[in-house]
């Protein structure tokens, strides 16, 4: 199976476009050595994923050619316990940022003036 057509299936990318180019610009590995999208894929292959939600190191389980739900999608793959709590880590450290508070939600007019101000002073 084509290595673009699991990311796309195992819901790492929203569309195949996107997992081809990510392909192309090396942000997906194979045994630690970049990959082209058409490079096939065998269970058991390990994957290093970079992509919006952080860096993940999967193990490859199931080969699926259509796209399903999440939850199919979640059986497609295992995650290696140190990229888990390494992701973990990462998501801690960007809601600790002093400068957003994630639960206020949108910036206000003063806040993004405010934003705008600071990064002028730099």
């Amino acid at each position: 199976m084509r290595i673009d057509k699991w990311l796309w299936a195992a819901r790492f990318f929203k569309t195949r476009a996107l997992s081809a180019r990510a392909c192309d610009f090396g942000r997906v590995s194979l045994h630690e050595s970049p990959v082209k999208p058409a490079k096939e894929l065998r269970t058991g292959d390990r994957l290093r994923i970079r992509n919006d939600s952080g860096d993940f190191v999967v193990d490859v389980l199931l080969l699926l050619e259509q796209r399903g739900p999440a939850s199919v999608a979640q059986t497609m793959y295992r995650e290696t316990a140190e990229s888990l709590s390494l992701r973990q880590k990462a998501a801690e450290e960007r809601k600790a940022l002093p400068w957003f508070d994630h639960a206020a939600g949108r910036p206000s007019k003063k806040d993004r003036r405010d934003l705008e101000r600071f990064r002028s002073e730099m």
